[in-house]
């Protein structure tokens, strides 16, 4: 018995000191990004637009692949089935945590599977309303839809998506119903919308105030803390009255759990030196992101909260993606 002890210790050890060593020399060899998305999505722009300085930072080369399918989860599942050793990333998004909620079988757990790393940028939304509406704001809105319950309809892109969960959180804090007309993919969307087919929606702050400015949508509020710089004069929900709608996007990088601190560490270093870069921030503030880097411990806090406030947006409005 004590020999099977002694020799089950000295594996353990000889097992810690192995990743110890080789979480001293990482990474000696590429790392692959996984966006579990299409190219050309937001988590896609994060994760080309760091990759040549990241790589030039790290030594190695850098690869981005992408492996969309099931709202995110596909490629979710790679990297959270993927050894613990920083060579496999996930660029993940708070949509990670809707989405591991929305689907009846999901084979992993979005909270304990993965190892935060640093939060990478964060997307506001602005509500939006067509002109043929008359609606100009958001007490406009919530008068309308609280005289004529489900008369007002708003889109999405589909089911599970920010702009669909966004409303749904809307709807649960201002007590009133609206008829969700989900679309698959944000052309039909925005297209109905511009239209008049759809009364309201959620719009990247980015993609809603050009249409704003040219008069072809009404600006009623951005789900963010706070004001935007892009649309200075645009009221919060929060400040309508609204506490605790903040829907903004959050983009951020994650490994697989049990990853070793010294990995993470130089991953989280590198990462926050790139997303300093004026260089890089230019480009993501083009594309409607404002790039913002995070301790591991203050992105854990993020998707510790936000994986229970949209299950529970989930649970009560009986959502579900099958």
């Amino acid at each position: 018995m004590q020999g099977t002890l002694k020799k089950f210790m000295t594996g353990a050890f000889a097992a810690l000191f192995a990743l110890a060593a080789q979480a001293q020399t990482y990474p000696t060899q590429a790392i692959k990004i996984i966006v579990p998305f299409t190219p050309g999505t937001g988590m896609d722009t994060i994760a080309r637009t760091m990759q040549p300085e990241l790589s030039k930072r790290l030594g190695q080369p850098v690869v981005v692949e992408n492996k969309p399918g099931a709202s995110g989860n596909i490629g979710a599942d790679q990297v959270a089935k993927a050894p613990a050793d920083g060579y496999t990333v996930l660029m993940g998004a708070n949509t990670m945590l809707m989405a591991a909620q929305l689907y009846k079988s999901v084979p992993f757990n979005p909270v304990k599977d993965f190892q935060p790393v640093s939060m990478a940028a964060w997307g506001t939304l602005m509500l939006v309303a067509n002109p043929k509406t008359g609606i100009k704001s958001m007490q406009d809105l919530m008068a309308r839809a609280k005289a004529k319950p489900g008369q007002i309809s708003y889109g999405s892109p589909g089911i599970g998506t920010p702009h669909h969960m966004a409303m749904e959180l809307f709807k649960s804090q201002a007590n009133v119903f609206m008829l969700h007309v989900p679309y698959k993919g944000t052309a039909g969307y925005v297209q109905d919308l511009l239209g008049g087919e759809l009364n309201v929606g959620f719009l990247p702050i980015h993609v809603a105030q050009g249409f704003v400015k040219d008069g072809k949508l009404t600006a009623l509020a951005v789900g963010s803390p706070q004001r935007h710089p892009v649309a200075p004069q645009v009221p919060t929900i929060a400040e309508l009255g609204l506490k605790g709608t903040n829907v903004d996007m959050w983009y951020a990088f994650f490994v697989p759990a049990r990853t070793p601190a010294p990995v993470v560490n130089r991953l989280h270093n590198e990462m926050a030196a790139v997303l300093q870069l004026p260089e890089v921030k230019n480009v993501l503030a083009k594309a409607g992101l404002d790039a913002t880097a995070s301790t591991p411990e203050a992105l854990n806090d993020v998707v510790q909260k936000d994986y229970v406030r949209w299950g529970g947006v989930i649970k009560r409005n009986g959502i579900t993606a099958e």
